[in-house]
Order: C-alpha cells, then sequence, then structure tokens
C-alpha cells in the first residue's frame, strides 16, 4: 500500500499541482454485519404489518359490509403464499425486494416501473397510518370527554387526524434528516407491549361473548353492498348489468378490497440480510410467528368487532374500530376507557412507526435506485451537517404531506390508494420469481411449495396459484378502485418518466465527465476481504490511532490526529463507514461521496505532511464497524469529531457497547477521544 512518509518530500510542485500517482485506499469487501434474532426481524416486519390491524377492518367493511372478516380472514390466510415467494427470492438472494427481483427477471425497464409502484405503497403508508393514529386519538379523547364533562371535542375527527398527521409526518421528516437509526431492539419491545395487549383484547372479547352468547353471531358469509357505497366498492364495475348476481366476481371484489391486510411483506427482504444464522431457518421462523400474530390480531379482531359492536354504533367507529370494540365490552366504564387508551397508546406507536419505516424504505429504494445510476447524483447529495440524503427524505416527505391534505384524512380513500401500491408491487414480484424459476440457474436453497415435473421441466403449481391470484386481484382492482388506479397510475407513469430521464442525463454527464470546477483526488481500490495490520501495511511497534470520518466539512478531529501524528510518531488509520439499511445494497462501496471526503482527508494529510491509512468499511451499524475495526488493527485510540445529532454522553455509550461485544480482554486498553473545535472528551475502555 502507497503511504506518504513525513520526511518524504512534497510530491506537489510550487504552482500547488497534485501528485501524478493515484492514492491507494484499502476497501473491505466483507460487511462488519450487526445480526439480530427471528424474534427481533419478526417484530420489525410486524411493526409496519401490524398496523394494519388498526384500519384495515373499518376499510372493508364500508366497501363490502358485514362480510368483511371472513375476506380479511382469507387474506391473512393467503399472506403465507405471498410470504413463500419471499422466502424462495431469500434463499436466492440475501439483499432481494422487488426491485432486485424484478431487474434480475424482467430488465431494468420493468424493474423501474415496480419499484415506482413500490414507492407509492410507501408513500401511502405514511399518510394511512398517521391518518389513523389521528383518528384513534381523538376517538379516545372524545369519549373520555362525553363520559366525564358530557361534552364532545370541538374539532372533528378528520380536521383532528389531518393535522395530527401532518404533525407527525413533520416530526419523522426530521428525525430521519438527521439520520436516527431503526433499532430492532425497540421494534421488539413495541411488539412485546403489544402482545400483552393483544392477549387481554382477546380474552376479554371472548369472554365478552361467552356473556352474551345468546345474541352473538359470526357474520354472514355474504357480501352485503351499502348502496351508499355502491359506487365506490365497485368503481367502473357498478355500469355493468347483472354484477351483483355473479358471486366469483363479488368475492374478488371483496377479497381485493382486503388486501390491505397483508400490506408489509416487502420489509421482510429488507430485513433477511441481518438475520442471524442459521439465516433461512430463522426466516422461517420469522414467517411463522408474524403469520401467527398478524392472524391473531387483525382477523380476529375484524371478527369481534362485527360480532359484539351493535350494527347502529359501528358505523360511527368505522375509522377507529378498536375504540368502539373496547367500549362494547362487558364491565365498567372507567376501565374500558383505561383499556381503551392502553389501546390507543399503543396503536399511536405502531401506526407512529410505520410512518418512520414508510420514509426509511422510500429513502432506501430510491438510493437502491440511485445506485444504479437511474437517478441523478443530485438526488443523493448528502446533508451538509448530518450526512443523510436529505433531498430524497424531502420529497417524500412533501408526497406525504400533500396526499394527508388532498384526501381531508379520510381513512376510506387513503386505504383505497394504498391499494394500488401494494397489490401491484406483491404482482410484480410474484411474476418476477415465476420467471425466475424457469432463468435462474444459481443456487436456490428453498422452493414455493407443490412442485412436479414433467419430464426434465418443473412445473411450479403452488407458485403458478398465488400469482395468478394477484394478478387476477391486480386487474380486478383496476377496475374497482378508481381512485386508486388514477392516482396510482399518474403517480407511477410519473416517477417511471423522472427514473427515465434521470438515468439519460445522468450517463450524458458521466460519458463527459464534467467536473473541471472541482478537483478530485484520483485513488486506486485495493479490495481486501479483511482488515488487519499485514492488510494495511501497518509498520509494527507504532501506535495506530482510528479515525473514522463521514463529513468532509467537519474533520477538526482529522486535524488533531495528524497534529499528533507529527509530535508522536503514530499512524494515523482514516476509515469511512458505508452504513446501508433496508434495500440499499454494499455493491458500490466507493461513490462520488466518499471520492469527495477522501478527497478533502488528503489533502489536509498533504497540508500536515503526514501518511494516512485510507480505508471504507461496510457495516450496517457504524458504531459496530469502529469497534471492530480497531479491534483488528490494534488500535489504540479513536478520534472522533463531535456529532450534530449524537450527544456526546451517547456516542460514548454506543461505542463501549459495542467495544464489549468485540473485545477478548487481550487488546491494549482503547483510548476513546471526541473532538471539537473548543473541547475534548477523553475515556479509557
Amino acid at each position: 500500500m502507497s503511504q506518504t512518509s513525513p520526511q518524504a518530500p512534497d510530491n506537489r510542485s510550487a504552482s500547488g499541482s497534485h501528485p501524478v500517482s493515484a492514492t491507494k485506499v484499502v476497501v473491505v469487501t466483507t460487511v462488519m454485519l450487526t445480526f439480530i434474532s427471528f424474534w427481533r426481524a419478526a417484530a420489525v416486519v410486524l411493526s409496519d404489518l401490524a398496523s394494519t390491524a388498526y384500519y384495515i377492518g373499518g376499510i372493508a367493511e364500508q366497501a363490502i359490509g358485514k362480510s368483511a372478516p371472513w375476506f380479511i380472514l382469507a387474506v391473512m390466510i393467503f399472506s403465507l403464499g405471498v410470504r413463500s415467494i419471499y422466502f424462495e427470492s431469500c434463499s436466492m438472494f440475501v439483499r432481494g425486494g422487488v426491485y432486485r427481483i424484478v431487474k434480475e427477471a424482467m430488465g431494468s425497464t420493468m424493474a423501474k416501473i415496480s419499484v415506482s409502484a413500490l414507492v407509492f405503497d410507501y408513500v401511502l403508508t405514511g399518510p394511512i397510518s398517521s391518518v389513523s393514529a389521528g383518528q384513534y386519538i381523538h376517538g379516545l379523547l372524545n369519549n373520555t370527554l362525553v363520559q366525564f364533562f358530557h361534552v364532545s371535542l370541538p374539532i372533528s375527527a378528520d380536521m383532528f387526524s389531518m393535522t395530527f398527521a401532518v404533525a407527525i409526518t413533520v416530526y419523522f421528516w426530521r428525525l430521519n434528516i438527521r439520520g436516527i437509526e431503526e433499532s430492532s431492539h425497540k421494534a421488539l419491545r413495541i411488539m412485546q407491549i403489544t402482545g400483552v395487549m393483544v392477549i387481554i383484547l382477546i380474552l376479554w372479547s371472548l369472554l365478552t361473548m361467552y356473556l352474551r352468547r345468546d345474541t352473538v353471531q359470526l357474520p354472514p358469509f355474504q357480501i352485503q353492498l351499502n348502496p351508499a357505497t355502491r359506487e365506490h366498492t365497485l368503481g367502473w364495475l357498478s355500469h355493468l348489468p347483472g354484477i351483483e348476481t355473479l358471486t366469483w366476481a363479488l368475492v374478488l371484489v371483496g377479497f381485493g378490497h382486503s388486501l390491505l391486510a397483508m400490506s408489509g411483506e416487502e420489509t421482510l427482504a429488507q430485513v433477511y440480510r441481518e438475520i442471524e444464522a442459521p439465516k433461512h431457518r430463522n426466516l422461517m421462523r420469522a414467517g411463522i410467528l408474524i403469520f401467527v400474530f398478524s392472524t391473531m390480531f387483525t382477523a380476529f379482531v375484524s371478527f369481534a368487532a362485527v360480532m359484539l359492536i351493535p350494527d347502529a354504533t359501528r358505523k360511527d367507529y368505522l375509522e377507529n374500530l378498536l375504540n368502539g370494540l373496547v367500549m362494547a365490552f362487558s364491565g365498567p366504564t372507567p376501565l374500558k376507557l383505561a383499556f381503551q387508551a392502553v389501546v390507543v397508546v399503543v396503536g399511536a406507536l405502531i401506526l407512529s412507526g410505520a410512518v418512520n419505516t414508510s420514509i426509511i424504505g422510500s429513502n432506501g429504494v430510491l438510493n437502491r435506485v440511485a445506485e444504479d445510476g437511474i437517478l441523478d447524483d443530485w438526488f443523493r447529495k448528502p446533508h451538509s451537517r448530518f450526512g443523510t440524503t436529505y433531498r430524497i427524505i424531502d420529497m417524500v416527505a412533501i408526497l406525504q404531506i400533500i396526499t394527508i391534505i388532498a384526501t381531508h384524512g379520510e381513512i376510506y380513500v387513503l386505504g383505497e390508494a394504498y391499494a394500488f401500491g401494494v397489490v401491484w408491487s406483491f404482482t410484480f414480484m410474484g411474476l418476477a420469481m415465476l420467471i425466475l424459476r424457469f432463468k435462474f440457474k444459481g443456487e436456490r436453497s428453498w422452493r414455493v411449495p407443490v412442485n412436479f415435473h414433467i419430464g426434465k421441466t418443473e412445473i411450479p403449481a403452488g407458485l403458478l396459484v398465488v400469482v395468478s391470484i394477484l394478478v387476477t386481484v391486480a386487474i380486478v382492482n383496476l377496475f374497482t378502485k378508481k381512485v386508486a388506479t388514477i392516482s396510482g397510475v399518474i403517480f407511477t407513469v410519473t416517477l417511471f418518466a423522472v427514473f427515465m430521464i434521470s438515468e439519460y442525463t445522468t450517463r450524458r454527464r458521466r460519458e463527459r465527465e464534467a467536473r473541471e470546477h472541482e478537483h478530485i483526488e484520483k485513488f486506486t481500490l485495493e479490495r481486501k476481504s479483511e482488515v488487519d495490520p499485514e492488510t494495511l501495511e501497518l509498520p509494527a511497534g507504532r501506535k495506530r490511532i482510528l479515525v473514522p470520518v463521514r463529513d468532509p466539512h467537519n474533520l477538526v478531529h482529522l486535524k488533531k490526529a495528524l497534529e499528533e501524528a507529527h509530535e508522536l510518531g503514530t499512524e494515523v488509520i482514516v476509515m469511512t463507514i458505508k452504513v446501508e439499511k433496508g434495500d440499499q445494497s454494499f455493491q458500490n462501496l466507493f461513490t462520488n461521496e466518499q471520492e469527495k471526503l477522501f478527497t478533502k482527508v488528503i489533502e489536509l494529510a498533504e497540508k500536515y505532511g503526514e501518511a494516512v491509512v485510507p480505508i471504507v468499511v461496510p457495516s450496517n451499524n457504524s458504531w459496530f464497524a469502529i469497534a471492530r475495526t480497531a479491534k483488528d488493527i490494534g488500535a489504540e485510540e479513536i478520534l472522533l469529531g463531535k456529532s450534530g445529532r449524537i450527544p456526546e454522553d451517547v456516542q460514548m455509550e454506543q461505542l463501549a457497547i459495542m467495544w464489549s461485544m468485540v473485545a477478548t480482554g487481550k487488546e491494549k486498553p482503547l483510548r476513546f477521544r471526541i473532538i471539537s473545535a473548543d473541547d475534548e472528551l477523553d475515556i479509557t475502555l
């Protein structure tokens, strides 16, 4: 590895020209990952999937009447088939998901269309979740005021929920701009609390059913279209004569209106990369947990609501159905209000988490697309202070706020539109996997069940059935959901056009290499599977200082390290971490951002006349990567710059936790310093 010795003559000329030789950068190809259990993986998925239990029952009943619970149950059973498609995709690609699978099977154009539908899904996830949370909070406050003060809230439920939804979207927009990471530990805690709430909900429901056993009845099988909402339910099909006499058509319509119950499956493919070994077995375990929990929660709540809430009052609770269910329980009203508060608080946590997931998911998908050169680098420009791709986050948040305001906080309208992205992202995924059954020749450790052979040809019967149902429902939904079809097609076509234009301009710009206005250092990449003193060619006997860098405008700590290196003769290892979450990949580890960052690093090193060893480390957890790299290279010090978004004590705590995970007890004491322009914090681990 090439290094500039402190005694070596400066390679610049008097005019300030840059060295002719390129600086070598070690790029570590083995990703430093922290892994999670299948319990946590299931919790992450359920944080998104379980949110639908709060609104799907009301949406489905408005469309197809009291038979809605049967269709929701059918969707939950069908989710096993859809989930099995994701299981198979994960057995082929550790980082799967709609974009990767569709691109492998159908090419770049169809991948752009499918990812446009997926982004539409994510953009609608936030509004429907935040509006639903607002409806539940309004319902709780209103019930409390009526019970104790005999007055109602002076603001309508739709206006309250719309205002709350905008506020919560702005809140999570700000958090994502600052770069707050998701936590599987937090998701697990929320789902544990939710699990306790669900158990109480089920037991209380069963007790109430027992006490009212003479009057309680299961929902009817027959679809009962509400004349007031008939046109909304059937859409353009409402003009077909005799449509209501065709049972099979009504079944497809009902199934399509209930398909929202299994939204959130895409999260499973994104979290697979982080599941601990044995990966696929733990993925299957997570899938079973997801099925059991979501069926018990989503399907049971839908049945209990129809069975226990009187028809005359249930219409008032269609947008906060669980509130109505709790108030329909047998028991004293104060106790029911107390439990309703628990249901609402848990719901607010889950639904608000879904808002955060929608922003993170959209950002991850669009960053993944940008890595392939489809989105211009302008979209991925990092925030000057926080380093996040703020322009993508801004765009998603603005679209979500516009959606909330345009729909006036109406859950049913949002659900109609949301269904478009859900069903079409599933459909593209299923079609792509069907094609890959015959096209993909690589390793595949698991297949969607029910397969047989005719000669040497495998017939994927199970996969064919699942995909056929998805395609049929997707086509039916095009005709029955006017709002979804019009808004979804406009959004998909618009985003697809943006992708095409951006890809063309990006390719032309890169061909011209029009970068004369800004000096970018030339680097030679040296890819290594591991990082250690031998790999980095670090001389023995010299103290090693690890300096993580992220922001080219915040290198105060690197300046400190270079100043001390001249006095103490230390080795300075400068690392940057390629942190990826969700649907982003580790394929492009040295991007324009890393080029610009290390250009500043080299300029500083040349200014101080000191050697630096630049390395790029991929990881899904920056603190783990820092601790692991420090251990692997035998560093005695870590110098960090003061963060604009994370308090110093939290930085210390995170590093201490990760150091305890990787340290064996044989290492030298590790000194950890946080450097700012006018302050320094120093501890020894």
